[in-house]
């Protein structure tokens, strides 16, 4: 009996915090999703409509390219920061004073604020005096005419890139530490074996560390799901929407146009729909017997 209470005593501090950041507001806004709330008519949530703000974001066709792009966004960030990471493990794996440093200074770039980032990526792309542009520029003169951030294409791959700097880096750390858990036996048994360097990634090392990849990639869906700051201060949902991601979309009616309630309805809905992808994604994985 005492070690219970003294459980519930250790642990109460961290769930009171839980219940008061998340437990309240997400509560807060699945009443206020069912209600007609608009700030520009009124400081108080007026009347239940049901689900009338659910029905509208689904047949709203604003709501569903906001979809697209962020699945599209989620997809190309998490692809390319696994890949990336992967390269960066790699090569740093192993010993030497001068990969530690490097090793060191990988978490740098995740410690830069996303809203930063996002204002440094769009002033380096920039055409007037844009490092990056003028970079590809130089070895690729062919796309000198091309206004990075003005085409829909561009703008929502450079946005991509823009995470995938501050990501890969951390990523990779936790690749070199799975890396280092791989006897180096195993390796050598699959070199005698005849096995390239690329069979033995492909077939020995990528397997041995698939638990830890997994992981890594559903924590970057995760955040990139829930992508908003670079929007804002990179591209600004355009060019047109085609780099306005659910949270840039469910900030611009709740805030830009003050129709509350149906912002509160599409965050209920982004919040579920991470919720099944999570549970859908944990339950393959141990079914799998990989985590």
């Amino acid at each position: 009996m005492h070690t219970r209470v003294t459980k519930y005593l250790v642990l109460g501090p961290a769930l009171a915090i839980v219940l008061l950041t998340v437990a309240y507001p997400l509560g807060t806004a699945l009443v206020t999703s069912f209600r007609e709330w608009r700030l520009s008519e009124s400081f108080e949530p007026q009347g239940f409509v049901g689900a009338e703000n659910y029905l509208r974001a689904f047949a709203d066709d604003v709501f569903w390219n906001s979809v697209v792009v962020t699945l599209a966004f989620t997809a190309l960030s998490v692809v390319l920061t696994l890949v990336i990471a992967m390269a960066i493990a790699l090569v740093l794996h192993g010993p030497g004073k001068l990969k530690m440093l490097l090793k060191i200074t990988l978490i740098l770039p995740y410690a830069v604020a996303p809203a930063l980032k996002g204002f440094s990526w769009r002033f380096m792309l920039s055409d007037e005096y844009g490092v990056y542009d003028a970079i590809i520029d130089t070895f690729f003169p062919f796309a000198a005419d091309i206004v990075w951030l003005g085409s829909p294409f561009w703008a929502l791959f450079w946005m991509a890139m823009s995470e995938v700097w501050g990501w890969a880096p951390l990523i990779a750390l936790m690749f070199i530490g799975a890396l280092s858990g791989i006897s180096p036996e195993v390796h050598e048994a699959a070199r005698l074996d005849g096995a390239n360097r690329w069979q033995i990634l492909r077939r020995v090392t990528i397997p041995m560390m698939w638990p830890v990849i997994s992981i890594a990639a559903l924590l970057k869906a995760i955040f990139s799901f829930k992508m908003f700051d670079q929007v804002v201060t990179m591209t600004g949902g355009g060019p047109g929407r085609s780099t306005q991601t659910i949270n840039y979309l469910i900030y611009q009616e709740g805030f830009s146009f003050l129709d509350m309630g149906y912002a509160s309805a599409m965050a209920v809905i982004l919040v579920a729909g991470l919720t099944v992808f999570v549970a859908f994604y944990v339950r393959i994985l141990m079914k799998g017997g990989e985590v």
